[in-house]
Order: C-alpha cells, then structure tokens, then sequence
C-alpha cells in the first residue's frame, strides 16, 4: 500500500478520497517526494472547508466498545483532554504507530489524558476491520484505550474524518485543538522527526496555544461503504 497524505479541499478539480454524499468532500493523493511543509500550508488554506475547524466542540456519539460498554461523550466527563483517533484493524499506518498511541496513553494518563479509537471501515469489502477482529486485536495489541466501532459510519462523517490513523484532540471543554497526524512517520518509529501528536496534547494540559494546530493526516483513506 502505497503512503498518502490527505488534505481536505473541497474542490471538482481534485480526486474524491471518499464517497460523494449531499457535499462534495475531495481530497489529493500525494506522494511522500512532495514537502511536508507544502502540505500544511496548503491544508491551512484550505481550513474554511474542514467540517471541524478548531474552537468547534466535538460531536456526540454512542458507540459499542470491545468491552462490551457502550461509549458517549459523557462517559470521558471527569477527562481534561479527549483524543479521538480514527483507525482500523488492517491499515499498516495504524499497525504502525499502535504502540506509540498506547504509549500516549499511558504517559499522559495520570494528566487526565483519554484516547479513544474509533473504527468506521465499511467490514463488508474489508472483513479485516470487522467488529469481531477488533477484539481480537484489543486482545493481541493489548490496547490500553476504548476501541469503539462507528459501524454507520456517522461520527467519521461528524467529524470529517478522512484517514485512519487521523487525530482530534478535544480540552475540558471539549473544544478542539488539534486536528492531523500522530507524527511524521507512522509506519516506522525510528524515522520520527516531529511528535505533533504529543506536542498537542503537552500544550493542552499546560494552557498553551497549540503550535501547529493542523497537520495533514498520514494513512489509509477510511472504507466507506
């Protein structure tokens, strides 16, 4: 698979990343050989057509988990911060920075830190995301954060979610912050250069103004059905 970045332009001259609903939401494949640098620029530019801007309070859901809980907004209340990451089972961008968003977790726990993984790829073409194998994979992975599927696929569209893996971190007010990537390199630790991720959530828990507050998420397009 090859690796993409996704930006989130609403425009007919680019390649649609997801399926047309009532609006048009494109998006550009591109390669790894084009500047990072350039992708954020053009995604800031571009910010008046995400359907979460920053300041935006986070949707609601009500979403099973693979403990067998039933998981809303409310049941983070007593959180400071709330990162809701989209992911999948099968995507090697996710299988590859895994571990590093357990290890947010446990870091930045004892802070008032909760992740929560959200699943919303369609299992009938891609059987490998199914709510079955995302037990197994809490069980393998020995994930350490509510895995929760979004079988419907509402809240991904709620949030505007493109990617898996794809980030929005939320403050006490659940207002976001932060919207993008884990890092700049998912499929291989070794070759990090920059933790947005975890510098987001660092600036959050101390009061600060999230340096880059958006990045362009690196991963598979999410399976729509």
């Amino acid at each position: 698979m090859s690796e993409i970045f996704i930006i989130y332009p609403i425009c007919k001259n680019f390649r649609a990343c997801s399926k047309t609903r009532s609006v048009l939401r494109c998006g550009v494949f591109l390669t790894n050989k084009i500047i990072t640098l350039a992708l954020v620029i053009f995604m800031e530019m571009n910010t008046q057509n995400l359907k979460l801007k920053i300041g935006d309070k986070a949707p609601d859901f009500s979403l099973p988990g693979v403990d067998g809980k039933t998981y809303s907004l409310s049941s983070f209340r007593g959180k400071k911060i709330l990162v809701v990451v989209f992911m999948c089972n099968h995507c090697p961008y996710v299988q590859g920075s895994l571990e590093r968003v357990k290890s947010i977790q446990s870091d930045f726990g004892i802070k008032g830190v909760q992740v929560a993984g959200i699943n919303a790829n369609d299992e009938v073409n891609y059987p490998d995301d199914s709510f079955d194998k995302m037990i197994e994979i809490n069980k393998s992975r020995k994930m350490n954060f509510p895995y929760l599927r979004d079988e419907d696929q509402t809240v991904a569209n709620a949030y505007g979610a493109q990617c898996t893996p794809e980030c929005f971190v939320f403050d006490g007010e659940r207002k976001l912050k932060y919207h993008g990537r884990i890092d700049d390199s998912p499929k291989d630790e070794s070759k990090v250069t920059v933790n947005d991720l975890r510098n987001a959530i660092d600036a959050v828990i101390h009061s600060r103004k999230v340096a880059i507050e958006l990045t362009p998420a690196i991963g598979c397009s999410i399976k729509w059905r």
